[in-house]
């Protein structure tokens, strides 16, 4: 089974009023508030925060009563901090090799390094190579697997434990093997993707699937409901405070997949990943919700897989929104509550 979660030994710093004493957290065996438990946290806020992000994290007028100071801010008497050794558990981070071949060509040859959650790694190697272009349907791929690896960090000797860190995809004949080229930077982070300005033209012209005339149109009463409903199958979020999230949605509202991952892309990934697997695309008729900022590399994704509407917690970035005006895409920021931000498309929202 894979693992998603690790625990760690953490220092815990909290600030409390010096007259009442009181926990200004959620107590002394509590961690302390995750991400978009009552405020933001930059890009990285959950689908259910309620402040948006760029605030400092303030979550109303008390926020600063007993709160810890800022750095280069003087420690006034009415501050104590106390401290205390506890485990938390935190979110698994592992490299995830992606090897595509074709059979009877021998082994795949190494096309990316992702750092992810581990989990759903078929799902997230399929959706990276059809959000890369490299396939477009489920025909496409003859097998992906998971191969055999061994923790670099241990002696040879005791290379024991078997990580499974590595998917190897083989190609239908069909399909041209894609051109490993060392310029490129395939290797990717949890916090950015492969993507890049000239990745414009490369989406408008690879993209099987056209969203401009894709006919769905979305409640504005029903897009202030997702956020909540997402966040709420968030089960290894709820735990760490430490994943993105990515949920697939009918007009109605219904969830019709979601996926955790410490990357954004990487839970986007899982998440189309598995629709074509299932012989789903295009995603015509669905909208995409993040729990992070929509950045172009999302938008390009959703694009790729044919969703028309791509909704986000956080902001959006420039290019993220000159790329969805130019397919056709329906883009939507800042989905907190009964607010939010339409950015492109705004013709599929009703109010």
């Amino acid at each position: 089974m894979a693992r998603t979660t690790g625990r760690r030994t953490v220092l815990r710093l909290t600030g409390a009023d010096e007259h009442t004493g009181a926990d200004q957290h959620t107590g002394a065996d509590q961690p302390p508030p995750r991400a978009g438990d009552s405020a933001g946290t930059g890009d990285n806020a959950s689908a259910g925060t309620n402040a948006r992000a760029g605030d400092n994290g303030k979550a109303g007028d008390n926020a600063g009563a007993g709160k810890l100071p800022a750095v280069g801010e003087p420690v006034q008497a009415n501050v104590m901090i106390s401290a205390g050794r506890r485990p938390d558990t935190l979110a698994a981070e592992e490299p995830l090799e992606i090897r595509v071949g074709q059979t009877g060509k021998g082994g795949g040859r190494p096309l990316a390094v992702t750092m992810r959650t581990p989990g759903d790694d078929i799902d997230l190697a399929i959706g990276f190579l059809l959000t890369e272009g490299i396939i477009g349907t489920a025909e496409d791929v003859l097998t992906a697997r998971l191969c055999a690896g061994t923790d670099p960090s241990q002696p040879a000797e005791e290379h024991t434990l078997n990580t499974y860190n590595v998917v190897d995809v083989s190609l239908a004949p069909h399909v041209p093997a894609p051109q490993t080229d060392p310029t490129r930077n395939f290797y990717t982070t949890s916090s950015c993707g492969v993507c890049g300005k000239a990745s414009i033209d490369a989406v408008r012209t690879r993209s099987r699937f056209p969203v401009a005339g894709d006919q769905l149109t979305v409640t504005a009463a029903t897009l202030s409901t997702l956020p909540d409903r997402l966040r709420a199958r968030q089960r290894i979020f709820e735990r760490t405070g430490g994943l993105h999230a990515a949920g697939l949605f009918t007009p109605a509202g219904d969830l019709v997949v979601m996926r955790e991952d410490v990357g954004r892309h990487n839970a986007v990934d899982k998440v189309i990943g598995w629709a074509v697997r299932e012989h789903r695309l295009p995603l015509r008729g669905h909208l995409l919700l993040v729990s992070g900022r929509a950045s172009f590399e999302l938008t390009q994704k959703a694009s790729m897989a044919g969703i028309p509407l791509l909704a986000a917690v956080s902001a959006p970035s420039t290019l993220a929104v000159d790329l969805a005006e130019e397919v056709g895409m329906t883009l939507v920021g800042f989905l907190r509550g009964r607010t939010m931000n339409v950015y492109a498309g705004a013709h599929r929202i009703i109010l």
